[in-house]
C-alpha cells in the first residue's frame, strides 16, 4: 500500500524559509517521478514541481521558479521541497503525490500546512 507522510510546514514571514519532506514507503520509491502540489484555502489543488525518477529533471510553476527547489533522496525513500523567499500567496496545505506535473494526481497524505503571514 503507498503510504506518504509529508512534514517540515509552518507559520513564517513573508522572506521566510521552510524545507518540506515527503518520506514514502510501499511502493519503489526510486522508480516514480514525483510532485508536490498543495491547496489555498478554498481553492483546489494547484501543481507545484516536480522530479523525474533519478532526480536529473525537475519542473516548476512559473510563480515559485527560482524560489522553490525539489530534490529527492532514493537511498532514504523521501522526497524534499525547500521554499524560500516565501509569499502570502504560498500559503496552503503542501501534499507529494506520485507523477510528473499531475495537476490531480491521487492525494494519499494529510500533507503539510504551510502559512505565510506578518
Amino acid at each position: 500500500e503507498v503510504h506518504v507522510v509529508e512534514s517540515g510546514g509552518g507559520l513564517v514571514q513573508p522572506g521566510g524559509s521552510l524545507r518540506l519532506s515527503c518520506a514514502a514507503s510501499g511502493f519503489s520509491f526510486r522508480t516514480y517521478d514525483m510532485q508536490w502540489v498543495r491547496q489555498a484555502p478554498g481553492k483546489g489543488l494547484e501543481w507545484v514541481s516536480s522530479i523525474n525518477s533519478g532526480g536529473s529533471g525537475t519542473s516548476y510553476r512559473d510563480s515559485v521558479k527560482g524560489r522553490f527547489t525539489i530534490s529527492r533522496d532514493n537511498a532514504k525513500n523521501t522526497l524534499y521541497l525547500q521554499l524560500d523567499s516565501l509569499k502570502t500567496e504560498d500559503t496552503g496545505m503542501y501534499y507529494c503525490a506520485q507523477d510528473f506535473k499531475n495537476p490531480n494526481p491521487k492525494i494519499r497524505g494529510r500533507g503539510t500546512q504551510v502559512t505565510v503571514s506578518s
